[in-house]
């Protein structure tokens, strides 16, 4: 069996049902569909996401990223995104392993292993897409056959998962994961930002609160925010505030209306009118639909 192929199988034994499981693993998800799903909103935190098989559109700001087993998807920032399964059937399942990344041992390894550096002013992009080597899938698939001997575990995992960070770092797509690795670099300082913000988000915070978190001027906050998100700081703020309200509406029951004023909106007017840009419908309308179709959640 090629690792790409064990990868499928250790992924379908220990993810039987559709959904997002946890396992033992400390930091390991696995994801699976057995059918394409509706475009569901998720916050992306720093994370590694490996496709075994199927395809998947994940879109951030605008962008669009469709990716599969040829390449992988890393998140370097917490980040709104809309994503979708497009690619899946019965016989052939969406399989996914999803790796939180280990910031910690992330950073050990960068200053281990220097690259030459990058003199660019601009942060990376908080989304990336690169292409998946054999020695990736060999090292995934190392870690996901842990999952048949929990009992070593706790010795094996962290060596696993260090090999496949290495593999991300030492790779063609280095250059966000070093960027984060870095504490000085502009991406670390937007990503301090947007943690913030998360905690923030129903406030009426400026600009200017955003810009000095990061230790920025506004000009310069704003300018590396969009390079990073492909979204202005309000507009991210709009979609974390917009993705909330839509679980309270579907998890909760909560009105339109409530929602609206829950996550920070005084104008029922205007929160109607920003969902419906970002969603393509209005908000109640929407939310019984999202209860009928009882979407599974996936990352």
């Amino acid at each position: 069996m090629t690792a790409l192929s064990t990868l499928v199988d250790l992924i379908s034994r220990h993810a039987a049902d559709d959904g997002l499981h946890s396992t033992a693993i400390p930091g390991v998800s696995l994801a699976r569909a057995a059918a394409p799903t509706v475009a569901m909103p998720v916050v992306y935190e720093p994370t590694l996401c490996l496709i075994a098989q199927g395809r998947k559109r994940v879109i951030a700001g605008g962008r669009s990223f469709v990716y599969d087993a040829a390449s992988y998807l890393v998140a370097s920032i917490d980040i709104p995104v809309m994503g979708s399964v497009i690619e899946a059937s019965e016989r052939e399942p969406y399989l996914c392993l999803v790796l939180d990344l280990d910031m910690t041992a992330l950073s050990d390894l960068a200053l281990r292993h220097p690259a030459p550096a990058d003199r660019s002013a601009v942060p990376a992009a908080g989304i990336e897409l690169n292409d998946t080597s054999p020695e990736l899938f060999e090292a995934a698939v190392r870690l996901a056959r842990l999952l048949d001997t929990p009992q070593h575990i706790d010795e094996l995992a962290p060596l696993a998962v260090r090999e496949i960070l290495y593999r991300l770092l030492t790779g063609s797509g280095h250059g966000v994961l070093r960027q984060l690795a870095n504490a000085d670099s502009r991406l670390r300082q937007i990503a301090k930002a947007i943690a913030w913000l998360r905690g923030h988000y129903t406030e009426g915070c400026r600009i200017e609160d955003m810009a000095e978190v990061a230790g920025m001027s506004r000009s310069t906050f704003h300018t590396h925010f969009k390079a990073v998100t492909s979204m202005s700081p309000l507009a991210f703020r709009s979609q974390l505030r917009l993705q909330e309200a839509q679980r309270l509406m579907v998890a909760q029951a909560v009105d339109a209306a409530a929602a609206g004023y829950r996550v920070g909106y005084e104008s029922p007017s205007q929160f109607s009118r920003d969902y419906r840009r970002l969603f393509g419908v209005p908000p109640a309308e929407d939310a019984r639909r999202l209860r009928q179709e009882a979407p599974v959640a996936l990352s």
